[in-house]
């Protein structure tokens, strides 16, 4: 990557960035060199810290905003003051995920609005609200998808049909987009296990391991390192989904 004045850097805005996988994309793509627009909904104080930290490598170098990514009036203003704050934007990496079971016979229009929300509507939102920006910029979208897109998860019915949606989504839009705009998508296997999750104890997660080729689970940094390469170091790379997952998808 060409080297930057930190007035002249590409932006790029990525949603939960405040910790766990958000904050390991956060920080790699900080240390090639890109401004970071850190974007969270409830985790304030662990976003303040994250901009500090860049902000104390790199004057300048890093922001957070908050939006409520449910609130479809809030994707449009969040692309607006990324753009206000910085001048630009060059790259969106739409990592937000709501994730928690829905078994066929109790799932709710509530469970639909949050998990198709977070996971295909907003991103789809938030691409169109960046898209003059990003097609100015030459730039590029990274989704994150799931290797359960293809082959859904038991009890999970309705991520499963976001996380297929957002695979459509990132092919439709590569199209869409093309030639000034790449799209391209990172599925995950167990790079992070759930917070909170009753379905993923030892058990579980050692019968999960079990059936992945690395027969070890992965890190947020193979994430991070993954988006990376599809944001920067991929000029002829569109449409793809490119699964991080040990293997496991091949086996699952």
């Amino acid at each position: 990557m060409t080297a930057h004045t930190v007035d002249a850097s590409p932006v790029v805005l990525i949603t939960g960035a405040a910790k766990r996988v958000g904050a390991c994309i956060t920080r790699a793509l900080h240390s090639r060199g890109l401004r970071v627009a850190i974007h969270y909904r409830h985790a304030r104080e662990d976003a303040v810290q994250l901009t500090d930290e860049l902000n104390l490598m790199t004057p300048g170098s890093a922001a957070c905003f908050q939006a409520d990514l449910l609130d479809t009036d809030a994707l449009t203003m969040l692309v607006a003051d990324v753009v206000t704050h910085f001048g630009q934007l060059d790259y969106l990496v739409n990592n937000a995920s709501s994730f928690f079971a829905t078994p066929l016979g109790e799932i709710t229009d509530a469970h639909w609005d949050d998990l198709i929300g977070s996971n295909l509507k907003s991103p789809l939102w938030l691409s169109q609200a960046a898209m003059p920006h990003l097609r100015k910029q030459q730039g590029a979208i990274v989704n994150m998808a799931d290797i359960h897109a293809e082959r859904p998860m038991r009890g999970h019915v309705v991520y499963s049909i976001a996380k297929a949606g957002i695979v459509a989504m990132t092919k439709s839009l590569a199209g869409e987009l093309g030639p000034d705009v790449r799209v391209n998508a990172v599925a995950p296997g167990v790079n992070l296990w759930p917070e909170h999750h009753p379905g993923f104890d030892d058990a579980t997660r050692a019968e999960i391991l079990s059936r992945t080729f690395l027969q070890r689970a992965g890190t947020p940094d193979d994430l991070a390192g993954a988006v990376t390469f599809l944001l920067l170091d991929a000029p002829y790379i569109t449409g793809h989904v490119l699964n991080v997952d040990g293997g496991r998808s091949v086996y699952l």
